[in-house]
């Protein structure tokens, strides 16, 4: 008898993934650290103020921490409707459209929207928006998906977005490209077909990287003779800011590359700074705690209530691993040079509020989980 009045207790037992919050908090807190660390110097420098770039990104995570409640708050099953899908795709087009007609330029690229002052950048919601439009259309087709043709028309609605995005950013393309991908190798049976669609659109982008135009061509020079090019000045310094850091690092705070030497040290190249004022040590228990967010949201879309969040999750999910792996291999010099945030970590409002919404979706996805 009271076993089985245990069994009714656990099944209609709420979970909440508790882990992944303190991940989430754990990794927000530390890229505040962070950020300050890297950019105080050159915030004197520049604004006669440390706290410049900081105080920004602590704006951005108090309006992210309101976006990442009331989603964990919202039952995620409320956007499982056409009209939100429909809606979410449409939003991802007009708002990349708008960027190609009124967008601002910054650094060379036109990427941003600017409103009263305010810039935000619509490439990193569009991931967001298609993501949610995929994980519909991936739960209620999936039974029907049994030819390649059916699988290659859900990847065809979603080449206007990619287009739009690689039109003035390569980078994040290949991010939504994976994020696509991932969802829709989960739920296709032709596994082998996309495969081979994968590495023939691998081959595709070298080829692109080689012949295209002298800019990223320029890139893949670079990252092949960085100690000769004339241009490779940014990634040589950030592998001596990764080898002069050692094994437990020079202490936080302490970095030298970060004085002028490292361009972008509080941005997409902060993952150097990290390894020189925290060692490889450091560094290593980073990626250690990024693995840990990423099995998380990887147990929420095993156990996700119905297929719908399960892609929700896995989408996001496979947003911040592809992210982290393309961040930190640039960083190394492992592959050409792009720029890639580095999640939680980089500075970048657009970056962390965009993150915080998804992880306030995953965590509700994790409240119908039931125990």
């Amino acid at each position: 008898m009271a076993n089985r009045i245990k069994e009714k207790y656990l099944a209609r037992k709420k979970y909440f993934d508790y882990p992944m919050l303190f991940l989430v908090i754990f990794l927000i807190l530390f890229g505040m650290v962070m950020i300050f660390s890297t950019s105080s110097y050159k915030s004197t420098i520049t604004y006669g103020n440390p706290y410049h770039w900081l105080i920004r990104q602590a704006a951005a995570v108090v309006i992210g921490a309101v976006f990442m409640i009331a989603f964990c708050k919202i039952d995620y099953r409320v956007f499982k409707h056409l009209f939100f899908a429909r809606g979410c795709y449409g939003l991802s087009i007009a708002l990349l459209v708008i960027v190609l007609a009124i967008g601002a330029a910054k650094k060379g690229s036109v990427r941003w929207i600017s409103i009263g002052g305010f810039q935000f950048q619509p490439s990193e919601f569009a991931k967001i928006l298609l993501v949610m439009y995929l994980a519909y259309t991936l739960s209620r087709n999936a039974g029907k998906m049994r030819s390649f043709w059916d699988t290659l028309k859900v990847l065809l609605k979603c080449v206007p977005v990619i287009g739009l995005v690689a039109y003035q950013n390569l980078s994040t393309a290949l991010v939504i490209c994976a994020i696509t991908g991932v969802m829709v190798f989960v739920v296709s049976p032709k596994t082998k077909e996309l495969i081979g669609v994968a590495l023939g659109m691998v081959g595709v982008l070298v080829a692109y990287l080689a012949f295209s135009s002298s800019y990223r061509n320029e890139r893949l020079q670079i990252w092949l003779h960085p100690e000769s090019h004339e241009k490779g000045l940014q990634t040589m310094q950030a592998l001596y800011a990764i080898g002069s850091g050692g094994i437990f690092g020079k202490g936080l705070g302490q970095s030298m590359q970060k004085m002028g030497f490292v361009p972008e040290s509080h941005n997409d190249m902060i993952f150097s700074i990290i390894c020189e004022e925290l060692g490889l040590f450091g560094a290593i228990c980073l990626i250690l705690v990024f693995m840990a967010l990423i099995w998380r949201m990887l147990l929420i879309a095993m156990n996700a209530e119905d297929l719908f969040g399960s892609l929700i999750a896995i989408g996001f999910m496979t947003h911040i691993a592809v992210q982290v792996f393309i961040n930190i291999a640039v960083v190394t010099n492992t592959i050409p040079p792009t720029g890639i945030p580095l999640p939680f970590i980089s500075y970048g409002g657009s970056s962390i509020l965009a993150i915080m919404a998804e992880m306030g979706i995953v965590l509700s996805i994790s409240k119908r989980i039931r125990l």
